[in-house]
């Protein structure tokens, strides 16, 4: 993509968001777990028109084929509404698994699974955090407890998860099992007997359809043809899907924080304080000015692990790095956004709160910040065994 089509890309992109995203932030089909399958499909009917489903995609799956590079630039102009990610299909899950899929899946999972999430008919959800009342997988996947075995030319699964971001409503899952003593991902039909939703956890964040789900897997047969990629892989294809993952999570979220900006901005320009604007008062200027600093640094970690992503170097490393360092400024810039907007600040009068909330939840989505600096700490020590001199 040349550089003045992206640049068009973007402004049409920017008066999306603007003109057609942002008024639906009030639609009373948003609940307490997330917008409905409906207002999902009308946001969506709205990208299509607009000619922006996607657009990060291969072209073969009707996107424009942007690297890590753009793709950092359209994610962040989309996130500047916490619903542009999800009208123009490019929210998690179904990022990370479209990801995943086009990486590892065969020509026929490819035909019945991708291409209808690509084009935004269908939801998915990605199967892999257990229960902590069970001693489940959650930030150590090597804890897994849900089995899979092999039964002819099917495999039985059985298990429960947790945290299953839109399995409520989702045509299919990507589910992790272990199968002896690595683990497997499955592609499974999310209508499949033995699969139940038991209930929707009640969580700080509420703009994924679906919301977040305990899922019970009963003897659930899954055809061999289901298997994504090669049996016993599954820890390896997680880490294909997680690395780049993290990353669009910076990206997204990057353009709600800077949206809580500018609306903290406007308001301290505008509200009147002690004789004085509010913007006047140091202690609201500086909290601005931290902000200023904050979005830029985080905007040139982001940058600068798209740019090692599209080096072709996995960037396990670097997406850590970058997930822990975004992630932690962005929740400053929100934290200080509430604070300088006081009491409005904590209403729904304003998206604010809300953008705080998500923001916080990103901390711990696609691994907490203090299991990045553990897994740094480690790659640390391994790369310089005491060779002080």
């Amino acid at each position: 993509m040349t550089r003045d089509s992206l640049d068009e890309l973007l402004a049409r992109t920017d008066a999306f968001i603007r003109d057609v995203v942002i008024p639906f932030e009030t639609d009373p089909r948003i609940g307490g777990h997330g917008p409905s399958d409906a207002l999902v499909e009308d946001l969506r009917a709205q990208a299509r028109q607009a000619g922006l489903i996607a657009p990060h995609l291969p072209p073969e799956l009707g996107g424009q084929g942007l690297d890590h590079a753009a793709t950092a630039r359209l994610f962040r102009s989309a996130g500047y509404s916490p619903l542009g990610p999800l009208a123009m299909n490019l929210a998690a899950p179904d990022e990370g698994n479209m990801h995943l899929l086009a990486r590892v899946a065969t020509p026929a999972q490819i035909d019945r699974f991708l291409r209808p999430l690509a084009a935004g008919t269908t939801r998915s959800a990605f199967l892999m955090t257990e229960p902590a009342d069970e001693d489940g997988a959650g930030s150590d996947p090597s804890m897994l407890r849900t089995v899979a075995r092999p039964d002819g030319g099917h495999w039985i699964i059985d298990g429960r998860k947790s945290f299953a971001t839109g399995a409520q409503g989702a045509a299919f899952a990507i589910v992790m099992a272990r199968t002896g003593e690595s683990a497997t991902m499955f592609l499974v039909d999310m209508d499949s007997p033995g699969i139940t939703v038991e209930r929707l956890l009640d969580t700080i964040d509420g703009t994924m359809p679906g919301g977040h789900a305990v899922v019970r897997l009963d003897g659930v047969r899954v055809p061999a043809t289901r298997i994504l990629g090669e049996v016993d892989q599954g820890f390896r294809y997680a880490q294909v899907r997680l690395a780049p993952a993290r990353l669009t999570h910076c990206m997204r979220w990057w353009g709600s924080a800077r949206r809580a900006h500018d609306i903290a901005r406007g308001y301290a320009v505008k509200r009147q304080a002690f004789g004085k604007p509010l913007i006047d008062h140091e202690g609201v200027g500086f909290m601005l000015a931290d902000n200023l600093i904050d979005l830029k640094q985080a905007e040139l970690m982001i940058d600068w692990c798209a740019g090692v992503l599209d080096s072709g170097v996995p960037g396990i490393i670097e997406s850590s790095m970058t997930k822990v360092a975004v992630s932690e400024a962005l929740w400053r810039i929100a934290d200080r956004c509430v604070q300088v907007m006081g009491g409005t600040g904590v209403s729904g009068d304003t998206v604010v709160e809300q953008i705080f909330r998500e923001i916080r939840a990103f901390r711990i989505y696609d691994g907490p910040t203090e299991v990045h600096k553990w897994s740094l700490a480690k790659a640390i020590g391994r790369a310089h065994p005491g060779d002080v001199p």
